[in-house]
């Protein structure tokens, strides 16, 4: 099943009534969060913590497993006895963390910068798959990502 993305602008009227209450909500719970978060002494703290939490889900998709407990040690101690797989999670954060600042600085991200994201977490510059067919598989949950990017969850089967 082929999905094509359709040109913006959209035939559609998508500003409703019922989408402006809820912009107008999300305004002011922005709003409410900014002032909150000037108020946080070393805000860097809750930023890098997001990172490595969002790293750590989307490593798992890879089967790249590891703790929170791993993580946050490995940090504190400079990833110098880090497992693999919480190396493998770090490069995922500072990929993150550089890829947020590329489009901050540029308003833009181009292939060039996914490239250059690429290249922190593989610690190389091969640049874009050019091979067709890859499949990632989740050992942990059985979901099987497609280069179609299409979600199919394996059958469960009992353990006992």
């Amino acid at each position: 099943m082929e999905y094509t993305i359709p040109l913006l602008p959209l035939p559609q009227d998508i500003e409703t009534r019922i989408v402006l209450k809820k912009t107008a909500k999300a305004h002011q719970r922005l709003a409410e969060l900014k002032g909150i978060a000037q108020t946080i002494p070393n805000d860097a703290i809750i930023i890098n913590t997001l990172a490595l939490q969002e790293a750590k889900d989307s490593s798992a998709i890879e089967n790249i497993i590891t703790t929170h407990d791993e993580l946050y040690q490995s940090d504190t101690l400079k990833r110098q006895f880090a497992t693999m797989a919480a190396k493998e999670v770090h490069s995922y954060a500072q990929a993150l963390k550089h890829g947020y600042e590329l489009v901050r600085l540029h308003s833009i991200l181009t292939n060039n910068y996914i490239i250059q994201i690429q290249g922190i977490i593989e610690e190389n510059s091969a640049g874009f798959r050019k091979l067709p067919g890859t499949a990632l598989k989740n050992e942990q949950t059985g979901e099987t990502v497609n280069s179609s990017s299409t979600i199919q969850k394996a059958p469960t089967s009992t353990p006992w």
